[in-house]
């Protein structure tokens, strides 16, 4: 794996404290909750993708993918927090409630897993195949 300068590390584990601070200050219904996650959200994945594994190993190729699929629920979670902030969208009342309303906390959750199971597995794959060189 390509690793991160010193900024980069700076910007992924800041990025990673907003997210906590976000989705944390979210339940005491904050009113920038949504968008420190946001903010957070979007340097943690940028840093995360910049990440990159240039060799040939399957199994961490597509642990990757699980990784960049967990981002992509990092940042839908992200949106549907600042939906959740109004019905701006549009939507009647029931539909509002039946497909947006704290619909974020799933995705966020299924992110979260989905982060964890990948990063302990590529650091297992990355220990295994220095072992063999």
């Amino acid at each position: 794996m390509r690793q991160l300068n010193n900024w980069q590390n700076a910007i992924y584990l800041i990025g990673a404290m907003l997210m906590v601070v976000g989705a944390g200050s979210s339940v005491l219904a904050w009113w920038a909750a949504p968008y420190i996650f946001a903010v957070g959200s979007i340097a943690f994945v940028t840093m995360q993708l910049q990440q990159r594994y240039e060799g040939n190993n399957f199994v961490i190729r597509r642990l990757r993918r699980i990784m960049i699929l967990s981002d992509v629920l990092f940042l839908v979670s992200a949106l549907l927090m600042i939906a959740n902030t109004g019905n701006f969208l549009g939507l009647s009342h029931l539909t509002y409630i039946e497909y947006v309303y704290n619909k974020w906390v799933v995705t966020l959750l299924v992110a979260a897993i989905l982060q964890l199971y990948s990063t302990h597995r590529i650091d297992h794959e990355l220990k295994k195949e220095a072992k063999k060189l």
